[in-house]
């Protein structure tokens, strides 16, 4: 017998939280002008569509909604460079932190928001990666003298260190537009920049950020999926990149969990 990895309803719940996303949006629940577009980069509860994916996907295979964390209060985790970071969703069973979300969004001003975006993307990574291995999510942290370190230091020192960590995954909703999928001219005044990057469209460079951030292990999903200004539809540059792989991912780590893998 096969079982689905994924809920049936998976689909029309990705449909209706871009739909909530267009809506939200629209309806001015999120100034759009507020800081020259910046609203409409982060986010808020425009991608609140988001969170109840995540909560299907979770009770689907096996744990209780509970589970899944979205209050303020509750979705703040500690940090390494950082005293704490707040994220979108947070999904902890008996204890162990199994699942953390971030969702973001970008309509318009591509220029001016890639860069931030995609330094925000990696240093929250980074500082999640370190804390986790000084033990930030399981009891007291560690102190500094108690942890080994079995290579230089690392961005993601938990690949050597926890055969079973959590799971990060990032989301990027980004209109489909003609500013968004032109080629983009790349300045170069004293070294090339990689080959792929030449004439790459701001799509297609959050595509390779996706791809590289899950690469070099930063993250376990990342996921860039496009729709078309105003409209419920949306689709993903590569399977790789969709958000159908990132929850099937996703579900397949909390299988694991549930059976006690």
């Amino acid at each position: 017998m096969t079982i689905s990895l994924l809920p049936p309803s998976f689909d029309e719940l990705t449909r209706q939280a871009v739909h909530t996303f267009w809506h939200s949006r629209n309806s001015g629940t999120v100034n759009a002008t507020h800081e020259g577009g910046r609203a409409a980069v982060v986010g808020g509860k425009n991608m609140d569509g988001f969170i109840e994916v995540v909560r299907a996907v979770v009770t689907h295979c096996g744990l209780v909604a509970d589970t899944v964390h979205v209050r303020k209060s509750k979705i703040v985790l500690p940090g390494f460079f950082r005293a704490t970071k707040s994220w979108d969703v947070l999904v902890v069973h008996e204890k162990r932190l199994l699942g953390v979300f971030e969702f973001k969004s970008q309509v318009g001003s591509f220029g001016n928001n890639f860069n931030n975006r995609s330094e925000e993307v990696i240093g929250s990574a980074a500082d999640l990666w370190v804390a986790h291995h000084h033990g930030a999510y399981g009891g007291v942290p560690r102190s500094r003298n108690e942890v080994r370190e079995y290579s230089p230091a690392l961005l993601n020192p938990v690949i050597q260190s926890d055969p079973r960590p959590p799971f990060l995954a990032w989301l990027m909703l980004l209109e489909e537009c003609d500013a968004s999928m032109r080629s983009v001219r790349c300045d170069e005044p004293h070294f090339a920049v990689f080959e792929e990057f030449h004439d790459a469209s701001y799509a297609r460079r959050y595509q390779i950020l996706c791809e590289r951030l899950v690469e070099r292990q930063l993250y376990s999903a990342a996921a860039l999926e496009l729709t078309p200004t105003g409209k419920d539809n949306h689709r993903a540059l590569s399977p790789a990149t969709s958000i159908r792989n990132m929850f099937s991912e996703f579900a397949g780590r909390i299988l694991a969990a549930v059976q006690g893998a």
